[in-house]
């Protein structure tokens, strides 16, 4: 059974800086591809990163800030999040697919003044 645990979320003020981790179990990481999404209050879910076991994929309203990187030793997920707006307050999951499956329970970002 697939079992993501993201954590590292908080309060930042904008241009600030955090970094997420995703630890996940029951599959074999090292070969899947993996994703990080986000919702933000009163909005769809947003892809915003994914990752190949060679590629790396962002979406254009993050590309150059975040990245996202994976240590497939500890199974573990991250994704780095830098240069932060106001915009990027959402609640942030990593997932099995770019529409969310199998999130796990999110961590919440939130850039505030």
């Amino acid at each position: 059974e697939v079992h993501l645990v993201e954590s590292g979320g908080g309060l930042v003020q904008p241009g600030g800086s955090l970094r997420l981790s995703c630890a996940a179990s029951g599959f074999t990481f090292s070969t899947s591809t993996m994703y990080w999404v986000r919702q933000a209050p009163g909005k769809g879910l947003e892809w915003v990163s994914s990752i190949t076991p060679y590629n790396t994929y962002y979406a254009n309203s993050v590309k150059g800030r975040f990245t996202i990187s994976r240590d497939n030793a500890n199974n573990t997920l991250y994704l780095q999040l830098n240069s932060l707006k106001i915009e990027d307050t959402a609640m942030y999951y990593c997932a099995m697919d770019s529409m969310g499956g199998s999130k796990g329970q999110g961590t919440q970002v939130t850039v505030s003044s």
